[in-house]
C-alpha cells in the first residue's frame, strides 16, 4: 500500500553557515496531522580509501572538535557546488594525503543520518597513486598527520573502535569484502 509523502507546509532556515545549514520546516503527515521537522542540510560528501598497493593504505590522524579526539580515518571532505563528485573525491584525496589517483572505484553511496541530515556520503577506493605536487594548503580548521597502514592492521582497527568514522568503517569493510571476493 503506497502511503503519499510528507508535505511541507513552509520552512524556514534557524541558521546557515559555510558548511551547513539548519531549516525547520513544518509538514503535513499522510494522517493530516502536521508537525515540525528540523533538518540539517550539508549536501553530499566524498571519502577515499587510498592503496599504496594491495596490502597499504594512508590515513590520516586529525583533531575532530565534535568527537573531542583525535581520530584516523580516510581523507573525506565535502563536494562544492558545481563539482562532480569524482572531482570532489580527487580534491579531498590530494588535499589530505598529498596524493592522487589514476584509478578511483566507487564503493557504495548512502545517508550519513537519514532522520535529521540530508548528507549523502559517496564512497572510492583509490589505486594507482602518485605523489601531488600541487598538494593545496589545508583548511585553517585542519591538520592532518598522514601515514601509511597495513590492511590487516585497519581491519584490527575498525574491530576494536579505535577507528570510529562511519565513512572510513563503511569503506574498509567493503574493500575487505572485495578483497575475499577476488581471492585476496
Amino acid at each position: 500500500m503506497a502511503v503519499p509523502p510528507w508535505r511541507i507546509r513552509s520552512s524556514r532556515t534557524i541558521y546557515q553557515n559555510a558548511w551547513l545549514r539548519l531549516r525547520e520546516d513544518l509538514v503535513e503527515l499522510p494522517s493530516g496531522h502536521t508537525t515540525i521537522y528540523g533538518v540539517v542540510s550539508t549536501g553530499s560528501c566524498v571519502g577515499v580509501l587510498p592503496f599504496l598497493d594491495p596490502d597499504t593504505v594512508v590515513l590520516v590522524r586529525q583533531y575532530r572538535y565534535v568527537a573531542g579526539r583525535y581520530t584516523w580515518e580516510m581523507p573525506t571532505g565535502g563536494v562544492m557546488p558545481g563539482e562532480s563528485i569524482q572531482a570532489a573525491a580527487q580534491r579531498e584525496l590530494v588535499e589530505e594525503s598529498g596524493y592522487r589517483a589514476d584509478r578511483l572505484e566507487p564503493v557504495c553511496v548512502y545517508h550519513t543520518s537519514k532522520s535529521v541530515m540530508d548528507e549523502t556520503a559517496h564512497l572510492f577506493l583509490a589505486s594507482d597513486l602518485t605523489r601531488a605536487e600541487d598538494r593545496p594548503e589545508p583548511d585553517v580548521t585542519e591538520s592532518f598527520q598522514v601515514r601509511p597502514h597495513g590492511f590487516q592492521e585497519v581491519l584490527a582497527m575498525v574491530d576494536t573502535g579505535e577507528i570510529v568514522d562511519s565513512m572510513t568503517i563503511i569503506a574498509v569493510l567493503q574493500a575487505d569484502r572485495r578483497r575475499a571476493d577476488r581471492g585476496r
